[in-house]
C-alpha cells in the first residue's frame, strides 16, 4: 500500500511539475491571455484544451500505476476541476496540492 502511494505521489510530482511546461501552466488558465500569440493572429481561447491535456496526463499516470481505468478517469476529472478552481482563485496552490494528494490516498482504499 505504501509503495503504491509513493508511486502515485512520484507520478503526481512528475506530471504536475516536470511534465507541465510553462506554456501549459499559463495556457490552462482561462483568466490569463497567453503571451505567445504570433503577431497578426487572432486570439482564440484554448484554455480547455490545455487544461484537459494536463488532466489527461494525470489520469494516464494514475492508470499506469494502479492499472485501474476507473481511477484514471476519476483522476482526470478531479484534476481538471481542482486546477480549474485554482485558476479561478477559489483554491490557493497549497489547497490545490492537498486535494490532489487526498485523491491519491482515496485510490488506495
Amino acid at each position: 500500500m505504501f509503495t503504491k502511494l509513493f508511486l502515485l505521489l512520484c507520478g503526481h510530482a512528475l506530471a504536475d511539475f516536470a511534465l507541465q511546461s510553462d506554456v501549459m501552466a499559463k495556457g490552462k488558465n482561462r483568466n490569463k491571455k497567453p503571451d505567445y500569440i504570433p503577431e497578426g493572429q487572432k486570439y482564440v481561447p484554448c484554455w480547455p484544451y490545455w487544461l484537459s491535456a494536463h488532466a489527461l496526463i494525470h489520469g494516464g499516470v494514475v492508470y499506469l500505476i494502479t492499472q485501474n481505468i476507473v481511477w484514471g478517469v476519476v483522476e482526470t476529472i478531479a484534476h481538471w476541476w481542482i486546477d480549474f478552481l485554482k485558476c479561478d482563485n477559489k483554491l490557493n496552490p497549497n489547497e490545490d496540492q492537498l486535494y490532489h494528494v487526498l485523491f491519491k490516498i482515496l485510490y488506495l482504499f
